[in-house]
């Protein structure tokens, strides 16, 4: 039996999905004062298939809600995760210039 388990990391900043104690993938984001800013999902090759993707963005996104912040889907897996499910679509924002500057700068460190 395997125990999977999603934790908020740091450094970068990522909800990490991980599979009997081995980190899978994450979904890594950067944030303003208002916005979750998700831009890049990933998941090993070797857990592909599992439905690891979805459940890292589906319990990153309900953490999201729980912290008050809106979402801004960059990342193409995050946009269409979104679109396939209503349950997030009231707290969407769409991805502006502001947007993606704050993205580069997440990923110049």
């Amino acid at each position: 039996m395997t125990t999977e388990s999603v934790t908020r990391e740091q450094n970068p900043d990522r909800f990490e999905i991980s599979v009997d104690g081995t980190v899978a993938g994450f979904a890594q984001f950067t944030e303003t004062d208002t916005q979750r800013i998700f831009f890049h999902t990933e998941i090993a090759e070797e857990f592909g298939g599992q439905g690891l993707a979805g459940k890292v963005v589906q319990q990153a996104l309900e953490q999201t809600r729980a912290d008050g912040l809106r979402i801004v889907a960059v990342c193409p897996y995050v946009a269409k995760f979104v679109t396939k499910t209503d349950e997030f679509s009231d707290l969407l924002d769409p991805v502006t210039d502001d947007v993606k500057d704050a993205v580069r700068a997440a990923e110049r460190g």
